[in-house]
């Protein structure tokens, strides 16, 4: 059972047409220099100035700077899911995440909202809240509280007081990898985009 609070970031586990997720991501360009936001694997980012950055929202309104996007009706780009860089020897790296002052990364990101993520609610969530709406449970601000360094995995979760009102998220389904159960202490979700927190669901732009 999920009875220990570890959060991991957005999982993708399935595609818009149900079948498995398969790897399927777009290569997009981090800030150059000086960029001085730690991004995990799971973290959703968005674009600024035609480069990729960490989302600073959480989700919980369309209309103002806590859309994905940072500004009104500005949503998210997707969610990180690796990146790669030149380091200072010279050698080509693919990381699970993009440490914090790297120059001239490429981060590969998520961009289908269709996609279907898993990740840890911070509390647990009953059958009842299916389809209701939830958005991220703290703040991300880039540093060590929000990626484990270790791992490359974010530390992201989603609220487990899931509401009616419109919200980033969707609640879709329940995970159903093994230990994981409905009503768990810190429940694994499933969750969706609600379109008018993706940049592909919105007209407007974030920069």
């Amino acid at each position: 059972m999920a009875t220990t609070a570890a959060p991991y970031g957005l999982v993708p586990v399935k595609n818009a047409d149900g079948s498995p997720y398969c790897g399927a991501r777009d290569a997009f360009l981090v800030k150059p220099t000086n960029y001085n936001e730690n991004i995990g694997y799971g973290s959703i980012v968005r674009l600024v100035d035609g480069y990729v950055q960490l989302s600073l929202s959480t989700g919980s309104a369309a209309g103002d700077t806590n859309n994905f996007g940072g500004v009104a009706n500005g949503g998210a780009l997707g969610v990180f899911v690796g990146c790669e860089y030149i380091n200072a020897e010279g050698q080509l790296i693919f990381s699970q995440y993009f440490p914090s002052g790297t120059a001239n990364a490429t981060a590969y990101v998520v961009t289908d909202p269709g996609v279907t993520f898993q990740v840890q609610a911070s509390g647990q969530v009953a059958q009842a809240l299916l389809g209701r709406n939830t958005f991220l449970s703290a703040t991300p601000d880039g540093d060590t509280d929000d990626v484990n360094t270790t791992t490359g995995k974010s530390k992201t979760a989603v609220s487990h007081s899931a509401v009616d009102a419109t919200k980033g998220l969707k609640i879709v389904g329940f995970s159903d990898r093994p230990g994981s159960e409905v009503n768990d202490l810190f429940t694994d979700l499933l969750v969706k985009f609600n379109p008018a927190y993706h940049l592909y669901g919105t007209g407007d732009v974030t920069s």
